[in-house]
């Protein structure tokens, strides 16, 4: 079964190398990169979202989705909407209600940043700005009770900013698991590759 994993911002689909040398998977894993969904126009959510849905779309049966911090929302919010498509779900560092109060701080923060350190993230300042802006509305809390298929919550144990929001959708999601990665922080897919890789192949097999 097919496997699509979505790196978080400020990565690349090679954040997810180390966890996948671990795992093994071959030509299951499929890792798309998001900087490639928006290279044209103005850099939104909605714009990465259908992006995500016609990517999917051009995929044979059923997915396994793995998600970290915004890609984590993308697939939450894919998997509310297409159910049907999806076979299980791991959401790590992701969050299923913005955070407003700290996006705006994000983004106040990022105003004042050189624009040369936004080079690594393949999108420049005022797209990662504009990124961050259009996700302050996200609210999915009211769909979390529709999940069915088989999910796995994660955050690295020094990842205290979503923890709150990794044990409220276990309580939330029916049958969910819980998962904290020791020593790993928010980007628990190159903190701890080999502790993600164990995590991955035993909730995938199950």
């Amino acid at each position: 079964m097919k496997a699509v994993f979505l790196h978080g911002l400020g990565q690349t689909s090679s954040s997810w190398g180390g966890t996948l040398r671990e795992l093994h998977c071959g030509g299951d894993a499929l890792c798309p990169d998001l900087k490639d969904w928006a290279s044209e126009g103005e850099v939104d959510y909605p714009r990465l979202y259908r992006a995500l849905e016609a990517y999917c779309a051009a995929l044979e049966g059923l997915l396994n989705l793995c998600g970290l911090s915004l890609g984590g929302i993308l697939a939450l919010q894919y998997t509310i909407e297409h159910p049907d498509r999806v076979s299980a779900l791991v959401l790590i560092g992701a969050q299923y209600r913005m955070p407003r109060g700290l996006l705006r701080l994000q983004n106040a923060v990022f105003r004042i940043m050189p624009d040369n350190a936004f080079l690594s993230m393949g999108w420049g300042k005022r797209d990662v700005i504009a990124l961050t802006k259009s996700m302050l509305s996200l609210d999915f809390q009211s769909d979390l009770d529709k999940i069915r298929c088989p999910v796995a919550v994660l955050y690295g144990e020094k990842d205290s900013v979503n923890r709150k929001a990794a044990l409220r959708m276990k309580e939330r999601i029916a049958g969910a698991q819980l998962h904290v990665i020791p020593g790993a922080g928010h980007e628990v897919n190159e903190d701890a590759p080999a502790a993600l890789a164990r995590v991955l192949e035993t909730f995938f097999a199950g």
